[in-house]
């Protein structure tokens, strides 16, 4: 596998670079980013893969949330792939802002003719996983995954998922019952079919019904988030994780929105709750 470097900078202390490689779960190039903190030169250091959202690509979260400070002082690597597979070539893949090229929503496309390119799941649970692991000094073993919106939507789902690869899960404004808000229908009804009881595996307040996740899920919630009512209802993914006894902290924060300052304002909360966790 070819990994090319597009670029590399340094930052508190690390690196920040951006890299570009032959995806064979997504039949293109893909692009990733990843900030390594000072401490690898040390050793093996945990990882917190970051999903961005709608519209977001690989660059989006390392430019906008100011993670990196304090990801160099907890010794994290920080890893975040691009939202979807680009130019596919696949009709009117752009020209929806909530579907397609930049909202791949971190599934496993089923139906033509996005089955062939839209493989999220798969990319994002296994072969980037293992892309880092033979280029960069990570701690496989010790890896936790987080995300906003539509990624918040991706870590929730596949840590429910895969509860034995992920040691750590948060997110940030999650669409946390897809089958049941516009977004998701959106998207599932294209990429999944019609079949609601396939939608199901890709639902976060479905999932945790079946398996709850061993550890501690925090989630952060704009209480003034113009899409809190529409796309998001947190209170759904509550209910369903108090009925199953899953460990919750979802806090509400009074005057916030759905945006990167959001994100920024709470970002190094969420990342000292992954390095408890990935200790």
């Amino acid at each position: 596998m070819t990994l090319e470097t597009l670029s590399e900078q340094r930052c508190f202390g690390g690196a920040h670079g951006v890299y570009r490689h032959p995806s064979a779960a997504c039949a293109g190039p893909m692009r990733f980013s990843v900030f390594q903190p000072p401490q690898v030169a040390q050793g093996k250091r945990p990882v917190l893969y970051f999903l961005a959202g709608l519209t977001c690509n690989e660059e989006t979260f390392m430019i906008k949330a100011g993670a990196q400070r304090v990801a160099a002082e907890l010794g994290l690597i920080l890893v975040s792939p691009d939202t979807s597979p680009r130019d596919t070539g696949i009709a009117g893949i752009t020209e929806h802002w909530d579907f397609g090229e930049g909202a791949g929503f971190y599934l496993d496309a089923t139906q033509a003719p996005y089955a062939s390119r839209f493989r999220m799941r798969r990319y994002v649970t296994e072969e980037l996983p293992a892309i880092i692991a033979a280029n960069f000094n990570a701690d496989s073993e010790r890896s936790g995954i987080s995300g906003h919106s539509m990624g918040g939507h991706g870590a929730l789902t596949i840590a429910l998922t895969h509860p034995d690869r992920y040691r750590s899960v948060s997110a940030f404004a999650p669409i946390v019952a897809p089958t049941r808000v516009p977004w998701g229908e959106k998207a599932f009804s294209r990429y999944l079919g019609e079949d609601r009881e396939a939608w199901k595996n890709h639902d976060a307040c479905e999932l945790v019904a079946r398996q709850r996740f061993p550890g501690t899920i925090l989630i952060d919630q704009g209480a003034a988030d113009n899409y809190l009512l529409s796309q998001l209802r947190p209170e759904w993914f509550e209910t369903a994780c108090a009925q199953q006894g899953q460990s919750l902290r979802l806090r509400r924060q009074d005057g916030y929105d759905h945006y990167y300052w959001f994100v920024q304002s709470f970002i190094e909360d969420h990342l000292r709750h992954h390095a408890a966790a990935l200790a």
